[in-house]
């Protein structure tokens, strides 16, 4: 059976952070948190969450746009958790105008650079095979097959290996 999810907005938020009465878990991915993050935030991944360590705590779950969140907080209620989670993530706190504190050195999200260089495979092996030599038509498709078989198995290679990166190392 599943607990109900306590959903909350940005302004009961800021409203509970100023007054103590909870501590705000950013679920998103390590470089996600590195670039923007809501002041006070702690990180913890999704995959990390702990209902153990958070017992007896009022927890209030954030990401991006509340997906992961709302994952995360059901999670948790079921374990006899007091959580909420923010509606909309960080974009609707932000849209709130709300403060965010930025490092616009942190390497953007690997889901962002998979999809920037996915794309410009697609793009160039499609200019490439129209305008040069038909054969290079097998870039767009392997791009295509890629991520297929990332969206159908969970796991990206691009991801991986661009994780891989220095400047990616969080």
């Amino acid at each position: 059976m599943t607990a109900a999810i306590k959903e909350i907005d940005s302004k009961t938020l800021k409203a509970w952070l100023e007054a103590g009465e909870c501590e705000l878990l950013d679920v998103r991915e390590p470089g996600e948190h590195a670039r923007e993050k809501i002041p006070g935030a702690r990180l913890v991944p999704l995959g990390t969450l702990d209902p153990q360590a958070l017992a007896g705590r009022r927890v209030v779950l954030h990401c991006a746009s509340g997906a992961r969140s709302a994952r995360g907080a059901a999670r948790l209620a079921d374990a006899g958790v007091d959580v909420a989670h923010l509606s909309g993530g960080i974009a609707a706190w932000r849209r709130d105008g709300l403060p965010v504190a930025e490092d616009r050195s942190a390497p953007i999200p690997i889901q962002r650079q998979v999809q920037i260089v996915a794309g410009t495979l697609a793009l160039a092996g499609t200019l490439l095979g129209a305008f040069v030599d038909p054969h290079f038509y097998i870039v767009p498709g392997a791009v295509g097959a890629g991520l297929a078989f990332a969206g159908l198995s969970g796991t990206c290679m691009m991801a991986s290996l661009l994780a891989r990166l220095p400047y990616n190392r969080v």
